[in-house]
């Protein structure tokens, strides 16, 4: 298959699913008062962005994401550190990490409601919950990866324990730090949209649910539709970043 078919195979798939739910709800085949034809629900989408209604609940949404994301990594990360450079470190936290880990985040968000309210606070923490456990396995992972040749010339060199951990430690476990993060990054964009939905104040997921409850059903595609292109958009960023911070790795992002 050659380089050209490939890049408009995915596209073309794409494009003809949606052609045909076109043909399938005009045909009567689907119930267009559940599923409304894509041509009305592109309609409503353009309707939406023209009038500049889509800015609010987007950058509500945005804001708590980064926030929540940024607070995740930078803590999963300085501790995957610590438990992958310091074997007592890992002893003690080890046990309690996989009994966290495995937990489904979602079932967090009724006892985070009960004790932080309905607030950013608990949407915050409910998301960086989500992304602390994906980075820290990746990052321990990394950290412990680091071949043992480098640490030992780095050593003879006479480097500091900081000067280890920027120059070889850091840049050595950089691509499974970035893939962790990579993946994180999907789980606060499903976590801060259940937050939202289940709290009921303000961004995407909120506005889905109101949507729905009041049985606007183009609209709520519509905002499907804009919630599907931001997790897109967020992952073909990342992506990109993470190919210029891993350059000189043979690590490629996909």
């Amino acid at each position: 298959m050659n380089g050209r078919l490939r890049t408009w195979l995915g596209p073309g798939v794409l494009v003809s699913l949606v052609l045909l739910l076109e043909l399938a709800v005009r045909a009567g085949w689907i119930n267009a008062v559940l599923v409304p034809p894509p041509s009305a629900v592109a309609q409503r989408l353009y309707t939406v962005i023209a009038a500049g209604k889509i800015f609010a609940p987007l950058g509500r949404t945005m804001y708590l994401l980064v926030l929540a994301y940024a607070i995740g990594c930078v803590l999963a990360i300085a501790l995957g550190v610590l438990m992958g450079r310091f074997r007592p470190v890992h002893g003690l936290l080890e046990p309690l990490v996989e009994v966290l880990r495995p937990l489904p985040k979602p079932a967090l968000l009724p006892p985070l409601m009960l004790f932080l309210g309905l607030g950013d606070t608990m949407k915050i923490t409910a998301v960086a919950l989500g992304v602390f456990f994906p980075v820290l396995i990746n990052t321990i992972q990394g950290v412990r990866g680091v071949d043992p040749v480098m640490i030992d010339v780095a050593r003879t060199f006479q480097h500091s324990r900081a000067a280890l951990l920027w120059k070889v430690v850091l840049p050595s476990a950089l691509p499974l730090i970035l893939s962790g993060m990579r993946i994180a990054l999907g789980i606060a964009l499903v976590l801060v949209v259940i937050a939202e939905m289940m709290a009921g104040t303000g961004g995407i997921g909120y506005l889905i649910i109101d949507l729905q409850r009041s049985f606007r059903v183009v609209d709520m595609y519509a905002w499907v539709v804009i919630l599907a292109v931001l997790g897109y958009a967020l992952n073909e960023v990342f992506v990109r970043i993470e190919r210029r911070a891993i350059h000189w790795s043979g690590t490629r992002a996909g």
